[in-house]
């Protein structure tokens, strides 16, 4: 196990033929049995890895200026022993009921909440976790239908690191969440339950850390494959410490690309007009342009590594063309049939 689970709960929200909301709170925490201690695990990791996730804190914002302090203020308690973890647990599960009877999109869910220890940090994790049927054979032979959480679809879910909170409460991104597929608006609510606003951009961190280290290599005395490999160090730095859930740090990552005989970019990341963070989480989608060249428009997609430009791919921006030596085989294949038939 990576992580050591303290405690765990789980409340039901559900919602009435009337669609009117009510919560059942579960008057104890979950054993920590077997099955609890797999499901965490499995939540962690699946959360640790999950790509574009946001970055926030408790804040204020809107056109009042305030949000609701109310989860702050009751995790506070918690922390400090005025509360129990199920009546924390409890006050959390209410809120939500209250933020979700303001839309008519939800129809409840399982409420989870779990404080666990990874690595030094301690952890609060939230999700609002949905329930899938399916279909088992018995022993018999017969079909039966059981309800399951679904844990590998997760699209609700907030993770605080209470460590982080507790010793730098200015800290602009001690709380992560998933953003939702169907955009940031459906998440708002569980945000707003919370009392979290975004604190770091994250996407706009990594693609101003892309654009110091085009500027690095351009301006360096590097030869074409020395420029390539900055990038590749870069790249292999930042998902490492993506798939650990670490931040990008920038003097950590200097000194990466110091060891390889790239000197004194920490100075020029910092010298230069970049609004750079010391620390910042990595995102795995932004970073990939380090590697690749992609993208789609008017039917077109087309997508390639950094290494081939100037070799395999020509780009002449004048006329707005590529041309590329060597086309891959299954995509030849398709071509020369088309060519047959006429087109």
């Amino acid at each position: 196990m990576s992580i050591n689970v303290e405690q765990a709960i789980i409340h039901s929200i559900t919602q009435n033929s009337e669609g009117q909301l009510s919560c059942r709170l579960r008057p104890q925490p979950l054993l920590n049995s077997d099955a609890v201690e797999a499901m965490l695990e499995e939540l962690h990791q699946t959360y640790t890895t999950k790509a574009g996730k946001g970055f926030g804190h408790f804040g204020t914002h809107g056109e009042d200026g305030e949000t609701n302090p109310k989860f702050e203020q009751s995790l506070t308690a918690y922390r400090n022993g005025e509360l129990g973890f199920v009546e924390f647990s409890g006050l959390a599960g209410k809120l939500l009921q209250e933020e979700l009877s303001k839309y008519d999109f939800s129809q409840g869910g399982f409420l989870l909440l779990s404080c666990y220890t990874h690595m030094t940090s301690d952890y609060l994790y939230v999700s609002l976790l949905n329930a899938k049927s399916s279909m088992t054979v018995l022993d018999d032979m017969e079909l039966t239908q059981n309800t399951h959480l679904d844990l590998k679809d997760v699209q609700l879910a907030a993770r605080i690191d209470l460590t982080e909170w507790q010793a730098d409460s200015d800290s602009l991104k001690y709380i992560s969440f998933i953003r939702g597929r169907a955009g940031r608006k459906v998440a708002d609510f569980f945000l707003d339950f919370m009392g979290c606003v975004e604190g770091v951009n994250t996407k706009a961190q990594n693609k101003e850390l892309m654009n110091a280290v085009e500027d690095f290599v351009s301006s360096s005395e590097l030869t074409k494959d020395e420029r390539q490999q900055c990038r590749e160090k870069v790249f292999d730095y930042c998902t490492e410490r993506c798939d650990v859930g670490a931040d990008i740090e920038i003097k950590d990552l200097a000194d990466e690309l110091a060891d390889s005989g790239m000197e004194s970019f920490y100075d020029f990341a910092r010298g230069g007009n970049y609004e750079l963070e010391d620390e910042f989480p990595g995102d795995k989608p932004t970073l990939r342009q380090l590697k690749k060249f992609s993208g789609t428009g008017g039917g077109v997609t087309l997508s390639f590594d950094g290494a081939h430009l100037g070799e395999r791919v020509m780009y002449d921006p004048i006329s707005d063309t590529i041309m590329i030596k060597g086309v891959p085989a299954n995509l030849k294949d398709q071509l020369d049939r088309r060519l047959k038939g006429g087109q």
